[in-house]
């Protein structure tokens, strides 16, 4: 049951992130160290700056949904929310959606941003699989 639990992550969105933000950064030392004019607040300036960009990229990219024999947990871009399978009605991902969306049983969707379109048939197999370990987690001996 190991690989049907692993962590649903996306592909293509973490690497291009991750390279974004050293390349963020590098640029960022480059401009502070090749501008002689900048004085030091510039340069902090820049500094904080390309840090809050490299910092929002390395969020980006280490979105994650991680499943358990107790629920999920999904880390989104801004905020992480667990969820006991029971709470879970159906996952989609269909109609153009950039990523997989949850049902829940209290009328809202949650994003899994763990899982995106841009990962094409890999997304699609991911989907596959979140949606067998709900429905492996929710049905009942009665499934009303």
């Amino acid at each position: 049951m190991d690989a049907l639990t692993s962590p649903f992550r996306p592909r293509l969105a973490r690497v291009v992130t991750l390279v974004m933000a050293v390349v963020v950064v590098a640029l960022t030392i480059a401009i502070m160290l090749a501008l002689s004019i900048l004085t030091t607040g510039d340069r902090l300036g820049f500094a904080i700056v390309g840090g809050l960009i490299a910092l929002f990229l390395w969020r980006q990219a280490s979105v994650v949904a991680r499943a358990d024999d107790d629920g999920l947990t999904v880390r989104n871009l801004v905020f992480t929310r667990r969820l006991e399978w029971a709470e879970i009605v159906s996952v989609r991902f269909g109609s153009g959606r950039p990523w997989v969306q949850l049902d829940l049983a209290d009328g809202d969707t949650l994003a899994v941003m763990g899982i995106q379109r841009a990962d094409g048939a890999f997304a699609d197999a991911e989907a596959r699989r979140l949606a067998t370990l709900v429905a492996m987690h929710t049905t009942t001996p009665r499934d009303d």
